[in-house]
């Protein structure tokens, strides 16, 4: 049964999952004019910043300039990426600028955690425990529970859904624990072992089991999968999106050199839009920036309506 979402809320990813996994780092002023070209596109929310350890991402070593120096925009919110406490100290200082959102992150994979974070299963739950209390501390609200490797793993293999449950419970009870009820479940194909079915059955799964709370996909594009579970989402209902413009972008820690970026940000307007569904962007506008991408990166990237085009002119020529 197809349960397609009238309007959609795409949250931009391209900024800063982009930029990391450069191996040549891009100049500060670059970042900014993307940042900039993308508050121009009815966007409303963009992730442009990732304030980690240059040593492990160089190319973030420039956060807090790239931060001090995009042009906001007050119907949009900017949002950082931290993965510590060090990090989150970093995105505090910039508290008036930036919407900081905190999150419970769940790692379905141990051997994931392990090789990206360094941890257990036990001591992701506590670590996420100690940054729950710091976000209660801070008067960061969590908005939401995410689970990571949510579909499969390339060290672990596949992830059930009752594994899938049971992060999901994990995170809500750390909420919990300091007051906060969040309103999403985010569900991340870190490594793009999605296909529709998959997709499915765990949205099915965690909608049957949380009905009052909105279901978050980020989905990577590694194997070509990312625009069909997209509309295995949409067909179940789900109204919320991570993307990236262009296909910018990939996990540095996934452990293959394919490891593509997220869903493409102007693929997934286009079918939204030949589908009807709202989701608030121009597409030649986005269309637009996604070839600034390119050229700020001075080589092709693998988003496609890019290339391709919309159906527009066609259709305008076909009426002549």
């Amino acid at each position: 049964m197809s349960d397609l979402p009238k309007k959609i809320m795409i949250c931009e990813e391209g900024p800063r999952e982009g930029f990391q996994i450069e191996k040549v780092p891009v100049a500060t002023d670059k970042k900014i004019k993307l940042i900039d070209a993308l508050s121009e596109t009815g966007l409303k929310h963009i992730q442009i910043i990732s304030f980690v350890n240059p040593k492990r991402v160089p190319g973030w070593a420039d956060a807090d300039e790239v931060t001090k120096g995009f042009k906001k925009y007050a119907d949009i919110d900017y949002s950082p990426l931290w993965l510590n406490p060090k990090g989150f100290e970093r995105a505090l200082q910039y508290k008036k600028k930036l919407t900081l959102n905190g999150k419970v992150a769940i790692g379905a994979s141990e051997k994931f955690l392990i090789r990206n974070q360094n941890t257990d299963l036990e001591q992701n739950l506590q670590r996420q425990r100690d940054s729950a209390r710091m976000y209660n501390d801070n008067g960061v609200p969590i908005k939401s529970v995410g689970v990571n490797s949510a579909f499969g793993c390339n060290y672990q293999g596949e992830i059930p859904v009752s594994r899938i449950l049971e992060a999901v419970a994990q995170g809500f009870a750390i909420a919990e624990e300091f007051g906060e009820k969040p309103h999403q479940v985010r569900l991340s194909d870190t490594m793009a072992w999605a296909t529709p079915d998959r997709i499915k059955r765990a949205v099915g799964a965690v909608r049957e089991r949380y009905p009052d709370k909105q279901i978050h996909l980020h989905l990577h594009d590694t194997r070509g999968m990312a625009i069909a579970n997209a509309m295995a989402g949409l067909e179940m209902g789900v109204d919320s999106y991570d993307s990236a413009v262009a296909g910018l972008g990939g996990c540095p820690f996934a452990g293959h050199a394919g490891a593509a970026g997220n869903i493409c940000t102007e693929d997934l307007v286009f079918l939204c839009a030949e589908m009807g569904i709202d989701t608030g962007i121009d597409l030649d506008q986005l269309i637009e920036t996604a070839q600034l991408a390119e050229r700020i990166l001075g080589r092709s990237l693998p988003g496609s309506v890019m290339h391709g085009g919309t159906l527009d002119r066609f259709r305008k020529a076909a009426a002549e």
